[in-house]
C-alpha cells in the first residue's frame, strides 16, 4: 500500500489534522520510504482540499458541543497540531455556547443546585473536569441567570 492509499484510508475515516495525519503515516513508514515524502504527500492532499486543519478543528468542536466545553476543546485542538489562527476561532465559537451546553450537561447530571459546600465542590469539579470555564461553572452551579 503507498503512503498517499494510506493517507487516503485515515481520511476516508474521518477529518485529520496535517500533524495527526503525519504522526500516523510516519509510524507506516515503509524502510525504503523517506520522511520527505509525507510532507510533500501532506502539502498535495491540501491542495486537493483533502485535508484541511480548519474542517478538523470545526468537526471536532462540532462533536464536542453539548457535552464538553471550550477549554476542553482549546486542549485537544493544541495536542493534535492545529495552528494557533485556527484554534482561537473555533474556540471563540464555543465560547459562545458555553454557558448553554454546561447547563444542560449539569441538568442532566444533577438537576438540583448543591445543597452544601461538599455537593457544590462536587458539581463544580465535574463542569470542570468536561472543559468549561470557571467563570461559566460558577454561574451554572450557583444558579445564575443569564
Amino acid at each position: 500500500m503507498t503512503l498517499r492509499e494510506r493517507a487516503m484510508n485515515y481520511l476516508a475515516r474521518r477529518e485529520h489534522s496535517r500533524a495527526e495525519l503525519a504522526q500516523k503515516l510516519v509510524r507506516k513508514l515503509a524502510p525504503d520510504e523517506e520522511a520527505d515524502a509525507i510532507d510533500a504527500l501532506l502539502d498535495q492532499l491540501e491542495l486537493e482540499n483533502l485535508l484541511s486543519n480548519s474542517r478538523y478543528a470545526e468537526a471536532l468542536a462540532h462533536s464536542r458541543a453539548g457535552r464538553h466545553g471550550s477549554v476542553r476543546l482549546k486542549s485537544e485542538l493544541r495536542e493534535k497540531g492545529v495552528p494557533d489562527a485556527i484554534l482561537a476561532e473555533v474556540v471563540t465559537q464555543a465560547r459562545d455556547g458555553d454557558l448553554a451546553a454546561a447547563r444542560g450537561v449539569w441538568l442532566k447530571k444533577f438537576g438540583n443546585p448543591p445543597v452544601d459546600a461538599k455537593e457544590r465542590a462536587k458539581q463544580q469539579r465535574f463542569l470542570l473536569g468536561r472543559g468549561f470555564p470557571p467563570e461559566v461553572v460558577r454561574r451554572v452551579v450557583g444558579g445564575e441567570e443569564d
